[in-house]
């Protein structure tokens, strides 16, 4: 087999891994409505700490690394929030205006949607990352890959409790977040195809996918914490304190990829 077609292969298989990642929030289908019920806010502060944490521990960093240039860098950051605002209006339009599709569509909060939209950012640079990796060097590529599926698996689980307490059954939400990871497929398609060009983007997509990761955190996830059919105690505080530790304890070699 030629040494291109078993790196891409490699590559692709762990791009399928990082998938199969996304259903490790399944453990929500046996577990009593009630006491999903109390879990889910739990799971939402989970969520806003590993995006935060993603966002200021890894994304921003390394978009540092490989553009050098602070004030670029958090411009771009601008750039996604305001990115994602916008988007957030066309949701919310498109939620207020549009038809009902299904008997529990109209209870689908903009929220979730927009979660949905930012987990496929994410999933899809991390594909052109587990690409890349493997390009430079199998070894690498598998430690990436591995480091990637450690933060995933908190964040999956959060994302999917995000999307149950944004109004999705907990079936369709497994089955929604499983579709956005797919992306990391499409990242790594495109790297293989475009090579430097798509690796070179990530220039631009780490900075603009932490505005995004800042927005939705700040502007839909931590409000919602805040209203009184969401408050569970104080349990939501170590909550975020540990998606944030989740970040904190899982660093993607990407300045090692970088420098082959």
């Amino acid at each position: 087999m030629e040494p291109w077609l078993a790196t891409s292969l490699y590559a692709l298989a762990a791009g399928l891994v990082v998938s199969l990642v996304a259903l490790s929030g399944a453990f929500v289908l046996w577990l009593p409505p009630e006491r999903l019920r109390r879990w889910v806010p739990n799971l939402v502060a989970l969520a806003v700490g590993i995006l935060l944490g993603d966002a200021f521990i890894h994304l921003i960093p390394d978009a540092v690394a490989r553009h050098g240039d602070v004030g670029g860098v958090c411009l771009a950051v601008l750039g996604g929030l305001f990115l994602f605002f916008v988007l957030e209006k066309w949701v919310r339009w498109r939620h207020d205006h549009a038809p009902a599709q299904g008997p529990g569509s109209a209870s689908v909060q903009p929220m979730a949607r927009m979660n949905l939209i930012g987990d496929a950012v994410h999933n899809f640079i991390d594909g052109i990352l587990i690409a890349g990796s493997f390009w430079a060097d199998p070894w690498i590529g598998t430690t990436t890959t591995l480091a990637i599926v450690a933060h995933e698996i908190p964040q999956e689980i959060g994302d999917v409790g995000a999307l149950i307490h944004g109004g999705y059954r907990p079936a369709e939400a497994i089955r929604y977040n499983f579709y956005c990871s797919l992306t990391v497929l499409a990242g790594i398609a495109a790297t293989l195809l475009l090579g430097h060009y798509a690796e070179a983007s990530l220039t631009l997509l780490l900075p603009m996918a932490a505005g995004g990761f800042i927005y939705i955190a700040a502007s839909d996830f931590i409000p919602a914490l805040h209203e009184p059919a969401a408050d569970t105690g104080w349990g939501q505080v170590p909550a975020f304190a540990l998606g944030v530790g989740f970040m904190q304890s899982v660093v993607v070699p990407e300045p090692l990829i970088a420098t082959h």
